[in-house]
């Protein structure tokens, strides 16, 4: 008969077996639940994914059709070879390799009614059946172009079989998206009104298979079934299937979703398809790990409690062998570099402390108490209670007897010994660890170079502005700081001096700003300022205008070369719960992007036109515009009288040409829009020979004095000035327009100048022995160094206007007018001043001895005689 100990043994092997079997059995549960929701957030996401892919393929669809119906606005009469090359221009093809056709069918009114007829189509190779086409032949073709021509929407008309697919005998159904092309004049806003000027229709026919399919992303065909059916009628009417096999089922998962979209509504519908043998292994991987782990462990029971009656009678001779003394104990914790202390439970006195302990907290500790060891009143409090049973580890500040202090990692707990209740405290000494940790800390949240916040630090400050917005706490405004033509510094002077510039403008700007407020470095030549407990908004851009200011007033000298400095600041108040960080981060940043599109060196808030504005005038849209903007009279060219010093009555003006774009509402668009963009691609050239050709050959005509203006000022760009042929350009169209060399100055700016100099030299050269006078622009926003002058032949040198602006509250900008206007006539230059704002200006410039004065106090630009009619 078996030993009682044995059976024991046996019933816990089995106990532990079952209870093995069965958390083996709840984790592979567990897994299979988890495999599961992350196939369907897979599912989802795929889903999701296709379907947003053929929505924004249907509008990438329209936005080729507005473009189409620009080009027939923008003309009053389009003819074929226009519209081929336009369409030659566009390549859609690229974009949309489904694209049957792009046509255009023209509206005619015969006896038997209203025709649609289409007259162009492009490409012509695959589409000549479509050339002549009655759009009526097609009912659902047709019903689709009068619901655009009645709603002036896109309109997508239902499934239908193309001419070009019934030709060719490709199986299929295709589609066309339209838009109404109207007679010129206001936009249509009543439904007679666009029938009656109706002049006809742009379609873009697709295959739908084709468009459908090539919006897909691979994973979505590898992993589900997509079907898309047209429901906009009664009955639904599949569109497109991406396999032909069996779906799979088993796990329920279905997505549907209605796109609607040009008047039709799609069904988009997935459900997966079957999944490879093995899916889902590693869950029954689990489960036979468990169920081996559950024997093993029976085993191990069995192993432990056979030995158990061993174990004790070992642990008894092994106890009764080393029992040791607490004088003992006492010897042992000498040698440790810990500190060990031991403390009577009741009263809290240091009984003991080991060598560690003394030279750390002081040789006399034993005559202290342990709660008076702790800086932390809690600490100090729950030790001093009679109950206490220590604390586990936790890092605190221990004073020695000299009242300094260090932080130390301890742990306490109650002990019996010798059947006394003790307290025994061990403590490690982590001051270096502690340091370092703080160190990066800082690290992590700061800028290495400016010291300042780092981007990571301030965002985490702005989540809690947002969250203390929710609970209706002051106002905070966030300022996004961008500095203008930082990128010439280290073009100039090399990286080394922009993290130098960088490094003082944080202190200068640091000086600006109150204690609550917080300044960061977010990358780059790019700041931040978090201002919070900001009473109302005049306040805020009273903030905001000081930090600029405090920028602007700032030279930077390196290396004998002094730079004046000037920054654009969007602003955002943070007014409003429940917008995300990125979101306010991204109006920050348009905010200054508006300040820069308005001129620079300036602050702009945000508001809610500003995404409008930005969209409309990205430099992408610029270039394509500028490309047609001589075709299409929209570039003028306006002029500002540059008046002599001293100003007398019947004095007669110089002028300096200007450009404009002018918008369709009539509205002029200043250069500092549109220019950007033109130099980015290469467009400048361009404009600059259409400027110079046409102010020469209307130049008896650009001022209402007529042939008695003494001489007209024309700007030319870098990318002109480098153009070897210009010089050449210019002296032909001199010749050819009558005109006197010595009647015109080109004005060149500094950052031109010294950007290629001996071209530059050569350059002028050629127009001055012609006649031509040359003006060195905007001197002192760049470089500032007086050395060059003396090799450039120059006539006229005319001042920053950000100088001017500023002399009469500025010294600095006062000396810098000064030096500039002396060096000038030391030369043998002509000064002028630009930027004059008001008469006490202009009696100091006359003062200094500047020969010449232009600024919107004295004349705004107007448009020239010969574009006024």
């Amino acid at each position: 008969m078996p030993s009682p100990w044995r059976l024991t043994t046996w019933l816990w092997s089995l106990l532990a077996l079952l209870s093995g079997l069965a958390l083996a059995l709840a984790v592979h549960h567990q897994q299979k639940q988890r495999f599961q929701v992350e196939r369907t957030l897979v599912r989802n996401e795929l889903a999701n994914k296709a379907y947003v892919s053929l929505q924004g393929r249907l509008r990438a669809a329209e936005l080729l059709l507005r473009a189409v119906q620009s080009l027939f606005l923008s003309s009053e009469e389009v003819d074929a070879a226009e519209y081929a090359g336009f369409y030659a221009n566009m390549r859609p093809r690229e974009q949309f390799p489904s694209l049957l056709a792009l046509a255009y069918a023209q509206r005619e009114l015969r006896p038997d009614g209203e025709h649609y007829v289409t007259r162009w189509v492009e490409p012509r190779s695959g589409n000549e059946g479509v050339v002549g086409l009655d759009v009526g032949t097609q009912p659902r073709n047709l019903a689709g172009l009068l619901v655009s021509r009645d709603s002036d929407m896109a309109t997508l008309s239902a499934p239908f079989r193309p001419v070009q697919l019934a030709e060719s005998g490709v199986a299929g159904e295709g589609a066309t998206l339209r838009l109404p092309v109207y007679s010129p004049g206001p936009s249509p806003r009543t439904v007679e009104e666009r029938r009656a000027r109706m002049r006809g229709s742009i379609a873009a026919s697709f295959r739908l298979d084709d468009l459908i399919g090539s919006s897909l992303p691979d994973r979505l065909t590898r992993n589900l079934r997509l079907q898309v059916s047209d429901v906009t009628g009664p009955g639904a009417l599949l569109l497109f299937d991406s396999g032909s096999g069996p779906t799979w089922s088993g796990d329920g998962y279905r997505y549907e979703r209605k796109l609607t979209y040009g008047g039709r509504v799609w069904s988009v519908e997935m459900s997966p398809l079957p999944h490879p043998a093995g899916a889902g292994g590693g869950s029954r991987a689990t489960l036979l790990a468990g169920v081996l782990a559950s024997i093993l462990l029976a085993l191990l029971v069995y192993s432990v409690i056979s030995t158990r009656q061993r174990a004790l009678a070992l642990g008894w001779r092994m106890s009764r062998r080393y029992r040791e003394s607490e004088e003992r104990f006492r010897a042992l914790n000498e040698l440790l570099p810990a500190l060990v202390l031991l403390v009577e439970a009741e009263s809290g006195a240091i009984t003991y402390a080991n060598q560690a302990s003394r030279d750390r907290l002081g040789k006399h500790v034993t005559e202290r108490q342990l709660p008076d060891l702790f800086e932390d009143q809690d600490l100090r409090a729950q030790l001093q209670r009679n109950d206490t049973r220590g604390c586990g580890r936790v890092d605190a500040v221990l004073r020695n007897g000299e009242g300094g202090g260090f932080w130390a990692s301890v742990a306490i707990s109650r002990v019996l010994l010798n059947g006394r209740s003790k307290l025994l405290m061990v403590a490690s000494d982590i001051s270096e660890q502690r340091q370092l940790t703080e160190l990066l800390s800082h690290q992590a949240s700061h800028d290495a170079l400016t010291g300042l916040y780092n981007r990571r630090e301030f965002e985490r400050r702005l989540h809690a502005a947002l969250a203390a917005t929710a609970v209706g706490s002051p106002l905070a405004v966030l300022l996004y700081i961008d500095l203008d033509q930082f990128k010439l510094i280290n073009d100039t002077s090399g990286h080394l001096a922009g993290d130098q510039l960088l490094a003082q403008l944080a202190i200068v700007m640091r000086k600006q700003l109150g204690g609550t407020d917080m300044l960061a470095r977010l990358g780059g030549d790019e700041f931040g300022v978090l201002a919070t407990e900001v009473a109302d908004r005049v306040e805020a851009e009273r903030i905001a205008e000081c930090v600029r200011r405090c920028i602007d007033g700032y030279v930077f000298i390196w290396e004998q070369r002094s730079y004046t400095i000037s920054a654009s600041i969007g602003g955002v108040s943070i007014d409003r719960p429940g917008i995300l960080v990125k979101d306010l981060l991204t109006q920050a940043d348009t905010a200054c992007y508006m300040a820069k599109e308005l001129g620079r060196n300036r602050v702009h808030f945000y508001s809610e036109r500003d995404d409008e504005t930005v969209r409309r005038h990205s430099e992408m849209e610029w270039a394509n515009r500028l490309r047609w903007a001589v075709d299409e009279h929209h570039l003028v060219l306006t002029y500002q009288e540059i008046w002599p010093l001293p100003l007398v009555a019947g004095g007669q003006p110089d002028i300096e040409v200007l450009l404009r774009f002018r918008e369709e509402s009539g509205q002029l668009v200043v250069p500092g829009v549109f220019l950007p963009a033109a130099e980015r691609y290469g467009l400048m050239p361009a404009v600059d020979r259409w400027v110079i050709e046409t102010t020469l050959a209307n130049f008896d005509r650009l001022h209402p004095a007529g042939g008695e203006v003494r001489m007209v000022a024309i700007n030319l760009s870098g990318a002109s000035v480098e153009d070897e042929g210009l010089a050449g350009l210019i002296i032909g169209l001199l010749h050819r327009y009558r005109v006197e060399p010595s009647r015109v100055c080109f004005e060149i700016t500094e950052t031109v100048a010294v950007r290629n100099l001996s071209q530059v030299v050569r350059f002028m050269e050629q127009l001055r022995a012609v006649g031509c006078r040359i003006a060195l622009d905007d001197f002192g926003a760049g470089m500032s160094s007086f050395t060059y002058l003396k090799n450039l032949p120059l006539d006229i040198l005319k001042i920053d206007g950000s100088f001017v602006r500023d002399m009469l509250t500025d010294p600095v900008s006062h000396l810098m007018v000064r030096a500039v206007t002396d060096i000038g006539h030391r030369l043998g230059l002509e000064v002028v001043a630009e930027w004059v704002a008001d008469t006490e200006t202009v009696q100091a410039l006359a003062a200094l001895g500047v020969n010449r004065v232009q600024g919107f106090s004295l004349h705004r630009p107007e448009l020239a005689v010969f574009q006024r009619s």
